[in-house]
């Protein structure tokens, strides 16, 4: 009887609905939502331009102010927005499985401080070097994820160190960060934008930055689900079961370092979105990576554009940094799932 009962529980979801149904629903409706983030960022603005109209530039394009709007304003914004939410959902979802530990985020721990640092540093003393931003970024958030990692130990490794190593490593960047531009304060205009996070006058070429490495480690992410799900079983049955854990956590916090990083060095220092989707995500469909990945990566596109859409339309024509909104959204988030798992 009781194994008969575990079985059903295994095959039952919420409300009755069939485990495998319901997780197929989820997937289904967060795609949607991202369908519809990309729909509004694409429609609303200073000029709205309705979906006839789009479809009518995107099968033939002129030269006329919407299809300019359309093709070399909105839709890279709209590109460059769902995959900064893929990868900072998806670093954030590896981060909290390595480390087994709901309030890890790229942004709290220290991860996109260690890639802020590297890339303020390029873009102030060395600017035309530009085009090393990304992996000069990913080298930073390397860097800042082996300090945590040696801050963190004493005889193995704890959630709780972890977050408050990362914090200090954060703090420590953070004022790295905020030296270089004193001390180079006539250059800190784009600097600064980019230290709040936001998706303005993002266009083609930074959609080409960040396109492969979003391919590329969503693609690894997905394929290394399973990995992630026998981390969840703790270390000694990881090893039962022949994980090599610690190479296991090195080689997915490198490769969120590189989701977080790549995403850095295109819209700036967006914090909480790896914070908020992936346990949202996570109430919702589960703790198997399986599903749980592309569930936080769906649901990253969506939150992102859909917080970029809001940014640029509730003062308009003023238009705020979408990471404004994310801080607004996340720091609440934050607190309460300190007050949940503390």
């Amino acid at each position: 009887m009781k194994a008969s009962q575990k079985d059903m529980e295994a095959v039952v979801g919420r409300w009755g609905i069939p485990r495998s149904v319901w997780r197929l629903s989820v997937l289904l409706v967060f795609a949607c939502l991202a369908l519809l983030g990309a729909f509004l960022s694409l429609t609303k603005g200073s000029s709205t331009i309705n979906l006839a109209q789009i479809v009518a530039i995107l099968q033939n394009a002129d030269s006329s102010p919407q299809s300019q709007i359309i093709w070399n304003i909105r839709m890279p914004r709209t590109i460059i927005g769902a995959l900064v939410g893929i990868n900072l959902s998806l670093a954030g979802a590896i981060l909290q499985a390595v480390m087994r530990n709901p309030l890890a985020d790229p942004h709290i721990i220290g991860i996109s401080s260690g890639a802020g640092l590297a890339g303020v540093a390029i873009m102030i003393l060395y600017p035309n070097l530009e085009y090393l931003l990304t992996p000069v970024a990913f080298i930073g958030a390397m860097l800042a994820a082996v300090i945590i990692y040696i801050l963190a130990w004493k005889n193995g490794i704890k959630p709780v160190r972890i977050i408050l190593a990362g914090v200090a490593v954060s703090a420590f960047l953070s004022a790295g960060i905020s030296g270089l531009m004193i001390f180079y304060s006539d250059r800190v205009h784009g600097a600064l934008m980019w230290m709040v996070g936001g998706l303005a006058a993002r266009s083609w070429p930074h959609v080409q930055i960040i396109l492969p490495y979003a391919l590329a480690g969503g693609l690894l992410a997905l394929a290394g689900a399973a990995y992630l799900n026998i981390l969840q079983l703790g270390d000694e049955m990881a090893r039962g079961l022949g994980v090599n854990v610690e190479l296991t956590r090195i080689v997915f916090t490198a490769l969120a370092a590189l989701l977080a990083a790549s995403s850095v060095s295109v819209v700036g220092l967006l914090g909480f979105v790896g914070l908020i989707v992936p346990h949202a995500a996570r109430l919702v469909i589960g703790s198997d990576f399986r599903f749980l990945l592309p569930a936080a990566a769906l649901l990253g596109a969506a939150t992102v554009t859909l917080s970029d859409t809001f940014a640029r339309v509730i003062l308009a024509p003023v238009e705020l940094p979408v990471g404004i909104i994310m801080a607004f959204l996340g720091a609440p988030f934050f607190l309460f799932l300190l007050r949940r798992e503390i």
